[in-house]
C-alpha cells in the first residue's frame, strides 16, 4: 500500500514510523510511506499554513492554497484515483470493518493531519473522499490520528505480522472482544491459568476462548455484542449456547467478575 501522509511535523511521523511492526512494513516494502508539509507550497517568505477564519473567533485555520497543492501533487505521486480521507473529530468512527476494507481494497491513500481549528471547508467539499475520526475527543493536531489509521491498517496487510492468524483473532475482527490471554509461570499468587489452556485439547480450548469472548463483550462493550446478534452471519445457536453458560457461570459467581 502506497500512503503519503500530509503534516506540518513530518519529523513526528518519521520518528513513530520506524519500530515494531509498523516499522518492519515499511522497511520490508508492504508499504511505501511520503510525508508532504504543506510548509513546502506556501508561496511568501515566512512559509504561512494558517490564517483567521471569516466571522472571527479563536484560533486559526489551515491556508487553502498550501493544503490544496499538498494533495494534488500526493495524487500525482500516487494515482489520481487516490483515496483521500481528512482526521477530524466531526468524520466517521474509525472502527475496525473500515480498516479491514481500506486494507482490502485501496492501494493508494492520503491521509491528512490537521492543525489548528482545522481545515477550510471548501477543501473538504471539493478536495476529500471521506472524514474519520478515531474518538469522541480532540487532539492537538492529527498526526497520531494518521498513525492510529497507518498501524491499524499495516498489520491487516499479507505478510507484515510473521503470523497472519494474530490478525484474524484480535478483537473486533469478528465483532467481538478478545478472550483473556496467558503465559508463563503457571500460577502467580495463587492466580492460575485455567485448566483448559493446559489440557492440550485444541476443540476445548477453542469452546473456551469464544465463550470468554462473547462474556467480556457482553460485560464491556454489550453494543458490540447487540451488532453481531443482528447479522445471521455472525450469529448462531453456539454463540448463543455459550454465552448463556458464561452468564450462568458469571451469575453464580464462578467467574472472577474483576478479570472481566
Amino acid at each position: 500500500m502506497n500512503i503519503v501522509l500530509i503534516t506540518l511535523f513530518p519529523e513526528l511521523i518519521q520518528q513513530a514510523t520506524g519500530f515494531g511492526v509498523l516499522g518492519r512494513a515499511i522497511k520490508q516494502g508492504q508499504i511505501k510511506l511520503h510525508c508532504f508539509n504543506p510548509r513546502d507550497y506556501a508561496e511568501d517568505k515566512h512559509r504561512t499554513v494558517d490564517d483567521r477564519p471569516y466571522g472571527g473567533g479563536p484560533g486559526m485555520l489551515m491556508k487553502v492554497e498550501p493544503l490544496a497543492k499538498s494533495i494534488a501533487n500526493a495524487k500525482e505521486v500516487l494515482s489520481s484515483t487516490a483515496k483521500v480521507v481528512y482526521l477530524s473529530p466531526q468524520g466517521m468512527p474509525l472502527n475496525q470493518q473500515r480498516v479491514i476494507n481500506t486494507a482490502a481494497t485501496v492501494a493508494d491513500l492520503v491521509l491528512i493531519a490537521g492543525r489548528y481549528e482545522g481545515i477550510d471547508e471548501r477543501i473538504i467539499a471539493s478536495l476529500i473522499d471521506e472524514e474519520w475520526s478515531i474518538g469522541d475527543y480532540v487532539l492537538s493536531g492529527g498526526e497520531f490520528a494518521a498513525l492510529v489509521v497507518v498501524d491499524a491498517v499495516a498489520r491487516l496487510l499479507p505478510g507484515v505480522l510473521g503470523d497472519d492468524e494474530s490478525a484474524i483473532q484480535d478483537s473486533f475482527m469478528q465483532g467481538l472482544l478478545d478472550c483473556p490471554h496467558y503465559t508463563r509461570p503457571e500460577n502467580i499468587t495463587g492466580l492460575a491459568v485455567p485448566d483448559v489452556l493446559l489440557s492440550g485439547d485444541h476443540k476445548a480450548i477453542k469452546r473456551w476462548r469464544l465463550k470468554q469472548s462473547l462474556g467480556r463483550t457482553w460485560l464491556r462493550r454489550p453494543d458490540l455484542l447487540d451488532t453481531v446478534k443482528n447479522k445471521p452471519s455472525q450469529w448462531d445457536a453456539e454463540k448463543a449456547d455459550l454465552l448463556a453458560e458464561f452468564q450462568a457461570e458469571y451469575e453464580a459467581g464462578k467467574i472472577n467478575k474483576s478479570s472481566n
